[in-house]
């Protein structure tokens, strides 16, 4: 089916777009422009929405806003936002709406080759660093999914010849159907249990970037890690692992510092600009990624090009010989613990933010042996404090703790004790929700405070 059959087909029917964020603001757009019936539904209220809800009337958009949006949802097709779990649309699927997103919809009409890209900790970097490489090797990149821009409404202006890169969210994958040509797990941890019912919920939604391959495709996966592992019997197409921990005659392997491709050398650790063994690994995969259609020496030429992504153990600035780094994408506690792992002395840490119902007790172990001084903040302050204090190495003389409800203050308070010499770090182990609209807010409010230091 062409794109432009796609929409022709959505004109007989009756569309509702649930939750109008980012992802679905173009699609709208696109519905509209074509004269399709369409309601956008949010849990905003129109004084809550502002212009948005006057620019979407104009279009002829209907709406459905306030508490009650889900409630009665008559469509025949609707297109969810990732961040709403499929089980709320139940009653409407089992009245007969096709349940889709504006990312199935790109995967069923894309015109090139997908890369795509999931996992608890490590996506955003593995993503930009495929993205970087292909370009390296001359290609035409379409980066996009949960970072960059939504790409369906880009589908009229991509080529056989191009490779659209996704960075998929377990929000994204959760009842997707989906075919990538290339499906890389990074690693799988306990993550966003506000959200999703389980765990095994949380697995599920990863299993889907990889279910629905052709035998032809490329799956991708951590050996370290014992979840991904343990998706290569499932695989219906090929699978290429990637360890830190052992020689893989057929993979990419991290042994005495050195990264080997298919057994053969590609470079040093050490050439990777950003800091973290956990970033050694990101390069592993995509270049495992794309092995058979980028040379070692694009690869290695990109990673000598790659200076990191905003808000990944990010220097921000260096004041009376204190580094401060802004680590905010650090929303659970496997990335902390990741981050708290690419520095080799004790740092300072503020920690803390929206409670996605995660065990602590592994971040707290590794806080007693790694940091120095430890500041909380927002609404898991408490839960991280009572793990800390239970973990067995846990000494309150050398590892002072202080819980402080104001963000800003907490940041200013362990500036202020930091000494020359100490590192201190914004690493939360948390989502963002509790007082920011994303991590990336979150990010740039920290570097603004830490910019504005005297």
């Amino acid at each position: 089916m062409t794109y432009d059959e796609y929409f022709d087909a959505l004109r007989a029917k009756r569309v509702g777009v649930v939750g109008y964020g980012v992802s679905n603001a173009p699609l709208v757009r696109e519905l509209t422009s074509r004269g399709i019936d369409v309601t956008v539904c949010d849990r905003r209220t129109a004084e809550q929405m502002g212009e948005e809800c006057a620019r979407l009337a104009e279009m002829g958009c209907k709406l459905k806003l306030g508490e009650d949006y889900l409630q009665d949802l008559d469509f025949d097709v609707i297109f969810r936002t990732p961040g709403l779990h499929p089980r709320y649309l139940a009653d409407a699927a089992a009245r007969g709406a096709v349940i889709t997103s504006e990312m199935e919809a790109f995967f069923a009409l894309c015109p090139c080759k997908t890369i795509a890209v999931t996992g608890s900790d490590g996506k955003t970097t593995t993503t930009t660093l495929i993205a970087e490489f292909l370009k390296a090797e001359n290609y035409t990149v379409h980066l996009g999914g949960n970072i960059g821009q939504p790409l369906l409404t880009s589908v009229p202006l991509m080529t056989a010849q191009d490779y659209a890169v996704l960075e998929l969210s377990s929000f994204q994958l959760h009842s997707m159907i989906c075919c990538p040509d290339v499906a890389v797990v990074t690693n799988v941890s306990p993550n966003h249990l506000d959200v999703h019912p389980s765990y095994d919920d949380y697995i599920e939604a990863k299993r889907s970037i990889f279910k629905n391959q052709r035998p032809d495709c490329l799956l991708v996966l951590n050996r370290d890690n014992d979840i991904t592992r343990s998706f290569a019997k499932e695989a219906t197409g090929r699978v290429k692992f990637f360890s830190r921990q052992e020689m893989l005659p057929d993979g990419l392997s991290l042994v005495d510092g050195t990264v080997y491709r298919s057994g053969k050398r590609v470079m040093d650790a050490s050439a990777l600009r950003v800091p973290g063994v956990h970033n050694v690994e990101n390069a592993m995969a995509a270049m495992a990624a794309t092995e058979g259609f980028v040379s070692d020496q694009s690869c290695v030429y990109a990673i000598g090009m790659f200076y990191g992504v905003p808000h990944r153990i990010e220097l921000v600035r260096k004041l009376r010989g204190v580094k401060f780094y802004n680590d905010s994408i650090a929303s659970s506690p496997t990335r902390t613990i990741a981050g708290l792992r690419s520095f080799d002395d004790k740092v300072i840490l503020i920690a803390g933010g929206h409670d996605k119902h995660v065990p602590f007790d592994g971040l707290a172990e590794e806080i007693t042996k790694r940091v120095k001084r430890l500041y909380l903040t927002g609404e898991s302050a408490q839960t991280i404090l009572k793990a800390v204090q239970a973990a067995p190495d846990y000494d309150p003389e050398t590892l002072p703790v202080e819980v402080i409800d104001d963000f800003e203050t907490a940041v200013r308070t362990a500036a202020k004790n930091a000494v020359s010499g100490d590192s201190v770090i914004l690493s939360p182990a948390c989502s963002s929700f509790d007082r920011f609209k994303n991590f990336e807010e979150r990010g740039e409010t920290f570097k603004k405070i830490i910019v504005s230091l005297t």
